[in-house]
């Protein structure tokens, strides 16, 4: 690769990495049990948080998918401020291990307050959704950004990263998996028939686990690699370094359209399931199932980049998702099995693209280091989340601009044109995008080759500065 002006070996030295050893199993499994707590939350935003408003607080689909879509304005803030006070933070802990203790029952106590149907008219009911789902993703933010940000502390090899974020994604697919397969019987099992209570008192449940879990990744890490004492940068600059980072700008752009597909196939399933093939008690079939063969496709990353490079795979198992996506919207409603099949697939091809991207970031931060002599780790995590974040919106506002579009009815027999909605949801709406994901891809450079050439001149600056 041809350097940029001002890279290589003309730069100072940003961070160093302590002359501990690399991460044992342990700390592996101890980071990776953070995003089963974390998936608690996400997976129910993913799959239930929309039918909870629309079918059981009863607020409209349209304005539902404008609150989410406007609540992001919060985050786009908040994210990228998250990251420069995690990156500036000192402590006898690190700089990002503290926040996963401090921020964990806050996040439990948010997450109780969104999946909250207060006593209140339409319009109260609404204002409660945008003020308790912002506060939910503000407690998210302070403890999801040195979450994200740690991986690329707890080591400085590429592979060992790729690794430590296979764990990651193990345990957040199976955070998703019981999430999907548990949830609605445990609000039935709760609730004794009152479903507003069965949600509360679930999030209650999951609350008190991902405390835990937080508490786990506090107790069980290790942070290895640190700026040096030197290093004084302004939040502006560490901004810049990101705009002039072509890696992280590509990974910026894919996070969002990934993050598209993902949560339109997650949030749009149980409607599909419900009113579609009316078939909703395979509701936790499916998406636990599916869950699962994220899990395993993450569990197989590792293996994988042993023998095609990162950027290569991810091209390829998006190009994958696009065209069996594409391909279910033929699948008859009486081809149920037919229909899960498909979906296992996707969810196999699907689930090496979060160890991949967070591995990738990772590397962004070192690329801006070798470039510029300055290192923001949280940043380029906040900065990639905040993108996750708005594709994730922007899916949720989709579903639900298409749904009041469609004339979609909660709990009632759909028409026609609601029907199909609902399944272009599902098929070849996220299967487009997905295509597009693997265009995109196309244009990141960091191969294999390339950053190795990075990294072995990082490690000798490194060295150096020891």
């Amino acid at each position: 690769m041809q350097r940029d002006q001002g890279s290589g070996g003309t730069a100072h030295p940003a961070s160093k990495a302590t002359p501990a050893t690399e991460p044992r199993l342990g700390e592996k499994v101890g980071y990776g049990v953070g995003d089963f707590g974390f998936n608690l939350y996400w997976a129910n935003i993913s799959a239930f948080l929309l039918i909870f408003y629309t079918d059981v607080m009863g607020l409209a689909a349209a304005a539902v998918g404008t609150m989410m879509l406007l609540t992001k304005v919060v985050d786009a803030v908040t994210d990228p401020l998250m990251g420069a006070l995690a990156d500036r933070t000192r402590s006898r802990s690190g700089r990002f291990r503290p926040y996963l203790l401090y921020g964990a029952l806050p996040m439990a106590f948010a997450g109780v307050l969104t999946w909250t149907v207060p006593d209140l008219g339409d319009g109260g009911k609404l204002v409660w959704a945008y003020a308790t789902f912002t506060l939910m993703m503000l407690a998210y933010t302070v403890l999801s950004i040195p979450y994200s940000a740690l991986s690329g502390v707890i080591t400085a090899d590429s592979q060992q990263r790729t690794q430590l974020i296979s764990f990651r994604f193990i345990a957040a697919f199976a955070g998703t998996m019981a999430v999907n397969w548990l949830t609605l019987d445990l609000v039935r099992w709760l609730g004794h028939g009152d479903e507003a209570l069965g949600w509360q008192l679930t999030l209650s449940l999951y609350g008190m686990i991902a405390t835990a879990a937080f508490v786990t990744v506090f107790l069980t890490t290790r942070e290895r690699v640190a700026p040096l004492p030197q290093q004084r940068s302004a939040v502006r600059q560490d901004v810049t370094d990101l705009l002039h980072n072509r890696p992280w700008m590509v990974l910026f752009a894919l996070a969002l359209i990934i993050m598209v597909t993902i949560v339109m196939r997650g949030g749009s399933l149980a409607y599909y399931l419900k009113y579609h093939l009316e078939r909703p008690e395979l509701t936790g079939l499916f998406l636990g199932a599916y869950a699962l063969a994220l899990a395993v496709g993450a569990g197989l990353t590792p293996l994988m980049t042993r023998y095609v490079d990162k950027r290569r795979l991810m091209a390829w198992l998006m190009a994958g998702v696009g065209v069996v996506s594409c391909a279910m919207f033929f699948i008859p409603p009486e081809s149920v099995w037919v229909m899960f099949a498909l979906n296992l697939l996707v969810g196999l091809m699907l689930g090496p693209k979060s160890p991949l991207a967070f591995s990738m970031y990772a590397d962004c931060a070192d690329y801006t280091e070798w470039k510029t002599g300055r290192r923001a780790t949280a940043m380029t995590f906040a900065a990639a989340t905040f993108s996750q974040k708005l594709g994730g919106a922007l899916a949720s506002a989709t579903i639900a601009w298409i749904l009041a579009g469609m004339g979609y009815v909660a709990n009632a027999a759909q028409s026609d044109a609601s029907r199909l909605g609902i399944v272009l949801l599902l098929t070849a709406i996220p299967g487009g995008v997905a295509l597009l994901a693997a265009w995109v891809m196309r244009f990141y450079p960091l191969d294999d080759a390339t950053l190795a050439q990075i990294q072995a001149e990082l490690k000798s600056r490194r060295e150096a500065s020891a």
